[in-house]
């Protein structure tokens, strides 16, 4: 998309396309009729903004326009002089002739509130959790039917109707558009914040394909990490997953190497990290250790935060790194977490003690549990056992960087 400056069209695209379909769905109850309102506004400054320029509150252009075009949509549409459109009509009137900049300042703190509403919309309880990952890329994020469908590796029609179902879903059982509130506020932002990190993590390790990354996702997952943090800012575990993506996105230059291969942490150029995202992320965990309010996502930032101090991986502070993970099992003592630790009680107790731990766990279908297992083996020594838990792990894993991986792995021990 053309646009004027450094600024694109493309670029207000993404940052505003959330906001504007946020106030769209509660002026005109409907988010098919909200979507087809910012899309048609977005099309008219494409044909409108090169010739013209971008006004001063390209948001505030964009939410008059569409909120204009539906309304005038409706009022041509027998079938839409129902209440809630003449709720819409209304609404539209009292705000006639008042300028996009004034509008904008007027209803910030509306606009905050309807993106709030939208995403725990988008990740309600009641959809699947394919639904809300779909659902919020695609309304959140702005992100086409044909874009989500590739960064997950699945047919368009499949993501065109589990989007449509998804949406239904919200109609038919009429999910409400509100924020929570109360202790159901700090439930739902859990399920919230899982969505936003389980498209990080297809993002950052994809489940399969031949690439190991599909930044886009890691993008868009931290786009919305900032979002969250900005919207909702005493909610410190907001801040902790912020903080975990940042940290892992540093990384990012150094996890593969020129021909493409996957490079353990262990064996990361350091020098390649992202200095200005890992202190981003280094200062969030320094003022949620400030808060004193201790969750789940913070304390995976601070492990993280414990390995960017060390300038070698010779020097991390597995120490500290274990006591860390005590703390999380105290908040997630799911098996997974188990198997992280062990990672750390192998540098602190040796590999037979990490290994007496690894055996007790149920994830006999999970590849990392038999890689991890794997480099233990390796380890002591037991080469045999060692290549047998790298064959099965590489019989569960679908992406081609950690296939080559485990084969390197397994090609060594011969």
């Amino acid at each position: 998309m053309e646009g004027t400056g450094t600024t694109t069209i493309e670029d207000i695209f993404r940052r505003e396309y959330g906001r504007s379909l946020a106030v769209l769905v509660r002026v005109l109850g409907s988010i098919d009729a909200a979507e087809d309102a910012v899309q048609e506004a977005f099309l008219t400054a494409v044909e409108l903004w090169p010739a013209q320029g971008i006004p001063p509150s390209p948001a505030g252009w964009i939410i008059t326009t569409a909120r204009n075009r539906a309304i005038d949509r409706l009022r041509r549409d027998e079938v839409g002089r129902a209440k809630h459109t003449e709720s819409a009509i209304l609404h539209s009137a009292q705000q006639e002739g008042v300028p996009e900049q004034a509008l904008a300042d007027v209803e910030e703190d509306a606009v905050e509130d309807d993106r709030l509403k939208l995403i725990f919309t988008c990740c309600h309880p009641a959809l699947s959790m394919e639904a809300r990952v779909a659902l919020t890329l695609r309304l959140l994020g702005g992100l086409t039917t044909p874009e989500i469908a590739k960064a997950f590796l699945v047919p368009e029609s499949t993501m065109a109707q589990r989007i449509v179902r998804a949406k239904s879903k919200i109609r038919n059982a009429r999910i409400p558009y509100r924020v929570p509130s109360g202790a159901e506020l700090s439930d739902r932002l859990g399920g919230v914040l899982a969505v936003v990190y389980l498209i990080f993590n297809e993002g950052h390790t994809a489940s399969s394909g031949s690439a190991l990354v599909r930044p886009e996702l890691c993008t868009e997952a931290i786009r919305l990490g900032r979002l969250l943090v900005e919207l909702m800012p005493d909610e410190a575990e907001a801040y902790g997953l912020l903080a975990l993506m940042l940290f892992s996105e540093s990384r990012r230059p150094a996890r593969t190497s020129a021909s493409g291969q996957l490079v353990v942490l262990a064996e990361q150029d350091r020098s390649r990290w992202d200095v200005v995202l890992v202190h981003e992320a280094q200062d969030i965990v320094r003022r949620c250790l400030r808060r004193g309010m201790p969750g789940p996502y913070q304390i995976q930032a601070a492990i993280q935060a414990v390995h960017s101090d060390a300038p070698d991986s010779r020097l991390t502070d597995w120490l500290q790194i274990l006591a860390l993970y005590d703390q999380l099992l105290v908040f997630q003592s799911s098996p997974v977490v188990v198997l992280n630790r062990a990672v750390a009680v192998a540098e602190v107790e040796g590999p037979t003690a990490a290994l007496a731990v690894v055996d007790q766990l149920p994830l006999g279908s999970y590849y990392l549990f038999h890689a991890v297992r794997a480099d233990l083996l390796r380890r002591l020594g037991r080469v045999d056992d060692a290549r047998l838990a790298y064959a099965a792990a590489l019989e569960l894993t679908e992406n081609a960087a950690e296939q080559e991986f485990l084969d390197r792995r397994l090609s060594s021990l011969a």
